[in-house]
């Protein structure tokens, strides 16, 4: 993407064509976060920020009596449910304070350096006192157009306040973060929250709707124009402390047509409310505590329905949170939920299934944010692809493996260290689950170099070379071992894990087998190793007691007489069959069956590694 962070025709343009899923007009991401806010500010007990306003962090309140004599700086910090003290979220007049050296007070809220003039171990007294200073005059000048005495007994507070007094307040010592409010004794309303004051607030709100006039391209409404998409966008992971701007533009290539960015945004033409509610309705979706974003790799993902629906809170699990549930029972549910869609069945716990969904991949990019991704669809569409994926992942497994690993788990399996997966892999693969494309070739490509680097073939990894196979080459593969299929590079595997399992039993405790030292070369260029285990084989038959020699010989000797030859090289799609026939093989070998008459029992299934 160009330096602004997404090309803001990307984000106000449909991401796909409608399809058989789409029951009507799909509205566009900025849209689509527009009428979230709606839906937000239409329940009452959503608890957003109106126009003009934000959610804080508040560590502590300053109780005062009507009179402006201070009662109590009392700490507002609640337990979380680790114990743990946590600010609380308030509403308050403004949005976050602007990051920098100016001197910014905030109105009736605000850090201990403005509203207190308190900072612990101050490396600039004198700034501070600027600041506290700021902070009074701003309200004072408001005193006389507000008209209301718990207004006022903030104002006679900040006039008296002695900030040298302020250590004598344990709270603001030991709260080292969050901002402050005012309130009144025996009141339960904040000062910020009184009717007269909200009413001057929403006065100075509307004179500051003070852009060019244009035609905003989310509604199509004349209104103001947003010199800046604000407040910034937080939580996404790895992203700047501050928040980041999904549009913004900051070159001269940008300001065509007289566009001028110093002008405004007029480049991506958004109404002034419009930017503060689809990026207040992002940072919703982005806080922790609304459980509607996951991780994976560094791509923050959210996710939302048009209505609510108990879908909402189910998506995470679909897409696998990093760890599992503690608890068994509502691991066993969850497990149950994707299985139906695996089978295609649609969750009816999930709601109405023409009900509008969509899901958003976001990554940091400096000051930025980058799209990875963004799907448009309906809870059924959106169940019969994703159900597509899971199917496309089954195949036989050990007890202890995952049934349907998350793309998280598949990402992983691609790289040594999970910092090395490439930023444009997460959101292709992402876009291949949710939409039903094919996967990208550079993931089945990383999935076979990290097998041949360290010579292991896991659930996680078969399923997904599988799923790449069924998908991009239409490959018929069962889930478990088919002798009769028709590729001789799945039979080829098949009999390496045979020469392999012979190995095992004739030198019991061997710490490098033969997948260590020839696995790569014998899934890539058969025709240069396979003569020469086959010969190691006869030392190894030949340690065997003469009813396991037996079985080995009739298994070796079946699989072979599937094969024609070794060929010299095998194609990407050849090795993967490779490593499926490998995978399959070994599987059926640590099966648990009846022992049966010349033959030793098998062991109790377990991964095949």
């Amino acid at each position: 993407m160009t330096p602004a962070a997404y090309a803001a025709g990307s984000l106000l343009a449909n991401s796909q064509q409608p399809t058989a899923n789409s029951q009507q007009p799909r509205p566009m991401l900025l849209h689509a976060l527009n009428r979230y806010y709606e839906r937000l500010a239409a329940d009452p007990e959503s608890g957003v920020a109106p126009f003009g306003y934000s959610r804080q962090q508040i560590g502590f309140v300053v109780v005062l009596e009507l009179d402006g004599t201070l009662h109590a700086i009392e700490d507002a910090r609640r337990e979380d449910a680790k114990g743990k003290l946590k600010n609380i979220q308030l509403v308050v007049p403004g949005n976050a304070k602007p990051p920098g050296i100016a001197i910014n007070p905030c109105f009736l809220w605000d850090n201990p350096a403005y509203a207190l003039g308190y900072k612990p171990d101050d490396p600039k007294p004198e700034r501070t006192r600027e600041a506290i200073e700021a902070f009074r005059a701003r309200h004072l000048e408001a005193e006389k157009e507000i008209d209301d005495e718990s207004f006022s007994a903030v104002c006679r507070f900040l006039e008296s306040w002695e900030p040298a007094t302020a250590t004598n307040h344990s709270t603001l010592v030991e709260s080292t973060t969050g901002f402050g409010v005012f309130q009144i004794r025996n009141k339960t309303e904040y000062v910020h929250n009184r009717p007269a004051v909200r009413q001057w607030w929403d006065q100075q709100v509307d004179q500051l709707e003070a852009g060019e006039l244009g035609q905003c391209l989310v509604t199509g409404e004349q209104a103001p124009i947003a010199r800046l998409h604000e407040p910034k966008i937080k939580g996404v992971w790895g992203g700047q402390s501050a928040g980041a701007l999904l549009v913004s533009f900051n070159c001269e290539a940008f300001e065509s047509y007289g566009k001028n960015k110093k002008r405004g945004g007029l480049n991506a033409p958004v109404a002034e409310r419009v930017a503060f509610q689809y990026t207040t309705a992002l940072n919703r979706l982005l806080d922790p505590a609304a459980n509607r974003r996951l991780s994976i790799g560094d791509t923050t993902v959210t996710y939302w329905t048009e209505k609510p629906t108990p879908a909402e809170a189910e998506m995470a699990a679909i897409f696998g949170a990093s760890s599992a549930p503690e608890d068994e029972a509502e691991k066993n549910r969850i497990e149950a939920v994707l299985t139906k869609i695996a089978r295609g069945q649609y969750p009816g716990e999930f709601g109405p299934p023409d009900t509008p969904f969509y899901m958003l991949g976001l990554s940091p990019n400096a000051a930025r944010i980058s799209v990875r991704f963004w799907h448009e669809s309906t809870l059924g569409g959106f169940v019969e692809t994703v159900g597509r994926h899971f199917a496309d992942l089954e195949i036989v497994r050990g007890p202890k493996d995952q049934p349907h690993p998350p793309p998280w788990r598949l990402l992983r399996e691609t790289v040594r260290d999970a910092r090395d997966i490439p930023d444009l892999l997460e959101g292709a693969l992402m876009r291949a689950i949710i939409t039903g494309a094919n996967y990208p070739q550079m993931f089945y490509a990383a999935l076979l170099r990290r097998i041949q680097a360290d010579r292991e073939i896991r659930h996680a990894r078969a399923a997904a070379i599988k799923a790449f196979l069924s998908r991009n080459y239409q490959v018929e593969l069962t889930m478990a071992l088919n002798p009769d299929h028709p590729d001789q590079a799945y039979h080829l595997g098949r009999l390496f894990a045979e020469l392999e399992k012979t190995q095992e039993d004739a030198l019991p405790g061997i710490n490098d087998t033969i997948k260590d030292r020839y696995f790569g070369a014998a899934s890539a260029t058969p025709g240069s190793v396979f003569p020469r285990i086959i010969r190691m084989n006869q030392h190894h038959l030949g340690k065997l007691k003469r009813g396991s020699r037996t079985y080995h010989e009739r298994r070796i000797q079946e699989i072979a007489g599937r094969v024609e030859g070794f060929p010299s090289h095998l194609s990407m799609k050849q090795q993967g069959l490779f490593a499926i026939g490998y995978y399959h093989q070994r599987q059926d070998i640590f099966t648990k069956k009846s022992a049966s008459a010349g033959e030793a029992a098998e062991e109790p299934a377990a991964a095949a590694t």
